[in-house]
């Protein structure tokens, strides 16, 4: 009788241990995944004021890497549902979603295949602006890098694709659209073994810019290019490419007083150099959301972004 009650004691304690860790161990409300020898480090989530934050999944499958995603929602902005997925041997990283004051930035979309690269998507909103559903692929060994879509106030920056297919290239577009402008549906496309780089659209008040494509070949120089704005200019969305082996040294982009420099990048490939690239605003000048960005074997040096007083 004793053996017996001393073995149900025993019983009792395990069954009670097993509801205690079963209690302790529930699943998050954010899920953040590293598969097999994939990395998902550094996301940071952050809400200010009356700004709403949700449903943010970051995932890194075989091989891949997912790093340091920033998605942000400020004064009465929203930053919902974005989705960063890196698929086998494909890197999704430093992906920047970002909603300002009364702007909306939701379900914005960036994805790596097979072997390709999508790196460094900025995603803005300013001021009464709208910026909906981008999308942004890379298909197998292509890239997709350093894409930018900027809506300021009360202009609307909506449905623009940035598609790469096989071993092609497509870098460092830019779709921008002033207050009361329009910027819809522009479609930048790069084959197979082709190359796309450095397309700027513009739009200033009150004008539309829609559908424009522009193409580079490969193995080209992109040296030694100056845009300049004086006092009250603007210079927006410069963009300066170099493709596989070639180079892209001493870039610069600067604005004077009053100036503003906006959404500028700078791009080089496999085997390129990205060499001394600098990006000035003096003051009352802003500099905003410029991205310097070197893939495999490329090198990236020396590249000062520099704001003065009140910029």
């Amino acid at each position: 009788m004793a053996r017996k009650i001393a073995y149900l004691t025993a019983l009792a304690s395990v069954t009670l241990l097993g509801l205690a860790l079963s209690s302790t161990n529930a699943a998050p409300a954010l899920e953040k995944r590293g598969d097999s020898n994939g990395n998902g480090n550094g996301n940071g989530n952050v809400g200010s004021g009356n700004g709403n934050y949700n449903g943010n999944f970051n995932f890194g499958s075989f091989n891949g890497n997912l790093n340091g995603n920033n998605n942000l929602g400020n004064l009465n902005g929203n930053a919902n549902g974005n989705n960063n997925t890196g698929d086998k041997n494909g890197n999704s990283n430093g992906n920047l979603n970002v909603g300002n004051l009364n702007g909306i930035g939701n379900g914005n979309k960036n994805i790596g295949s097979l072997n390709g690269n999508l790196n460094g998507n900025a995603n803005n909103g300013t001021a009464n602006g709208q910026f909906n559903g981008n999308l942004n692929n890379g298909t197998a060994n292509g890239n997709a890098n350093g894409n930018t879509n900027v809506g300021n106030g009360n202009g609307a920056l909506n449905g623009n694709s940035n598609n790469g297919t096989g071993n092609g290239n497509l870098n460092g577009n830019q779709n921008i659209g002033n207050k009361n402008g329009v910027l819809v549906g522009n479609a930048n496309t790069g084959d197979l073994n082709g190359v796309s780089n450095g397309n700027a659209n513009n739009g200033t008040a009150n004008g539309q810019l829609i559908g424009n494509g522009n193409n580079g070949t490969a193995n080209g120089q992109f040296n030694g290019n100056a845009n300049n704005g004086d006092a009250n200019g603007v210079l927006i969305g410069n963009a300066n490419n170099g493709t596989a082996n070639g180079q892209f040294n001493g870039n610069a982009n600067n604005g004077t007083a009053n100036g503003q420099i906006i959404g500028n990048t700078n791009n080089g490939d496999a085997n390129g150099q990205f060499n001394g690239n600098s990006n000035n605003g003096t003051a009352n000048g802003q500099i905003i959301g410029n991205a310097n960005n070197g893939t495999a074997n490329g090198q990236f040096n020396g590249n000062a972004n520099n704001g003065d007083a009140n910029g």
